[in-house]
């Protein structure tokens, strides 16, 4: 049987482009596979790192609000276009797969123009900006949440939940607690505030150690160059800028967690079954979508919400105790939850709408 071909696409964070990886990872067999993205974004790293053919193009960012540079980046997109057009018609690809991001549009825009069919992934409650303007050129719409579907086309739109890596479900705590040099006994609390880390959050942890570290071994992952050396001798603490192979491992012998909103963090610690406490973006720093995911969360039972806005020592050590006194509670309602199934779906998706081209 002849492979079929699929371009993937979608950057500007690394939440566009790891789910991407999970699905690349399950269908290599059965699928060449290919990845448009930004031409400096951080996509190109990550995608380079697992040998998939990647060519960059022209974007500009979507804004949603007035800006000179607003002009520049119509052109910006058209380029783009016309560059995804060209790379599109040499690949000749059966569908194209967007996770959305700013570099998402030109590519759909170019698949569109040469009638090849497209899917999306909208990983938020409301819709990004790229999806917005995406959804009437695509084929099929997947969601995260089942309360995004109003947002789009009812008779193309589907909630699965977030395609979670795999590997991150297979770690060992033993060799988590290892790694760390922590015991069985006490709970181990994992901060995570995204690749770049969170100042505030950094902030607020660093100075409730000691009173944290009498209940809890902390394991914070703070961000490029955030690590501070000041605080690398205290018991029961442990910081590095960010783990890669070692975090599957740490994750199964985690206890608790605190983590921004992004939806496909939560998601992961939904399929892991950790307690979470979400401190989202604020309104400052994002258009919102954070505070609604933590929301929705908060609300079927799997985690606790702190703003950004009302984060200090004494609201942050509050948090983390009623977390963790009601930790059995918060597993049992993520028992319940079916979200996990979303890889499987989309691989079994993708396979069939390969397979229906051969007859």
């Amino acid at each position: 049987m002849m492979k079929k071909t699929i371009v993937f696409t979608g950057g500007g964070s690394a939440g566009h482009v790891t789910p991407n990886i999970a699905l690349i990872n399950e269908i290599r067999p059965e699928w060449d596979i290919y990845y448009i993205g930004s031409k400096k974004g951080i996509e190109k790293e990550l995608i380079q790192k697992i040998n998939v053919p990647y060519y960059g193009i022209s974007s500009g960012k979507l804004r949603r609000y007035i800006d000179v540079e607003n002009v520049k980046d119509v052109f910006r997109v058209m380029k783009g276009c016309v560059e995804a057009r060209k790379i599109l018609k040499k690949i000749k690809p059966n569908l194209v797969f967007s996770k959305g991001g700013f570099v998402s549009v030109p590519v759909i825009l170019a698949a569109k123009s040469l009638k090849i069919p497209v899917f999306i992934h909208e990983s938020d409650i409301t819709p990004g900006l790229a999806n917005k303007i995406s959804q009437r050129f695509s084929t099929k719409i997947y969601t995260s949440f089942e309360e995004t579907i109003k947002f789009f086309p009812k008779q193309k739109t589907t909630a699965i939940g977030s395609p979670i890596r795999k590997e991150i479900l297979k770690g060992s705590a033993e060799n988590g607690r290892s790694l760390l040099g922590f015991n069985k006994e006490t709970p181990i609390l994992t901060i995570m505030g995204g690749s770049l880390g969170a100042k505030k959050i950094n902030e607020a942890v660093r100075s409730s150690l000691k009173e944290l570290t009498v209940n809890y071994q902390i394991v914070h992952l703070c961000g490029k160059n955030n690590v501070d050396k000041s605080f690398s001798n205290i018991s029961g603490y442990k910081q590095f800028e960010y783990v890669h192979e070692e975090l599957s491992d740490i994750l199964q012998a985690t206890d608790l967690v605190i983590t921004r909103g992004g939806s496909n963090a939560i998601f992961e610690f939904l399929a892991l079954k950790i307690p979470m406490l979400i401190i989202p973006l604020s309104l400052k720093q994002s258009r919102g979508d954070q505070i609604l995911n933590a929301k929705a969360f908060e609300e079927k039972g799997y985690s606790l919400t702190l703003q950004e806005d009302e984060l200090n020592e004494e609201t942050l050590v509050k948090s983390i105790n009623k977390l963790n006194s009601n930790k059995v509670v918060y597993k049992n309602n993520m028992k319940e939850s079916s979200s996990g199934e979303a890889l499987q779906i989309l691989v079994e998706e993708m396979n069939q709408f390969g397979s229906s081209l051969s007859k």
